[in-house]
This record gives C-alpha cells, sequence and structure tokens, in this order.
C-alpha cells in the first residue's frame, strides 16, 4: 500500500475507473450478445444499438477504435449470414 496521500488517491481513482470500465464492457458483451441472437426482423436494429453502444465506448475511451471496428465488422458479418 502506497504512503503518500496522492498515491493512495491514485490508487482509489484507478479502482474506480477499473470497476466503471468492467460494467460498461459488460453491457456492451451483451448488446453484442442480443444482436447475435435477434430473430430476423429485429436483428437490424439490435446492429444498430451494439454499433452505437461501440461507438460511445471508444469516444468514453473504454475500447480503442481499431477493437471497436473489429467488434463492429465481426457483429454485421455474422448478422449478415
Amino acid at each position: 500500500m502506497p504512503n503518500i496521500k496522492s498515491a493512495k488517491k491514485r490508487v482509489k481513482v484507478t479502482k474506480t475507473k477499473t470497476e466503471r470500465n468492467k460494467a460498461y464492457k459488460s453491457a456492451l458483451r451483451t448488446f453484442i450478445k442480443n444482436a447475435l441472437s435477434a430473430s430476423e426482423n429485429e436483428k437490424s436494429s439490435a446492429v444498430k444499438v451494439a454499433i452505437k453502444k461501440l461507438d460511445q465506448a471508444v469516444s468514453k475511451g473504454i475500447l480503442h477504435k481499431n477493437t471497436a471496428a473489429r467488434k463492429k465488422a465481426f457483429v454485421v458479418r455474422k448478422c449478415s449470414k
């Protein structure tokens, strides 16, 4: 454990951000899973929602842009079949 006050704060802030990112990534996986398992008439809207959430994760700094692009391509490829 750190002894310096600023180091203690950094540990606390890092823990908070890690938990928030973990929850957000879990929600992203749920949106992707919903898009993949959606019925034919709901598939396009579910894919749009998943893509939008991936783009939002990039803008918030949770995912790298190339990771999001790879995940979006995967969802579109799997849902188009």
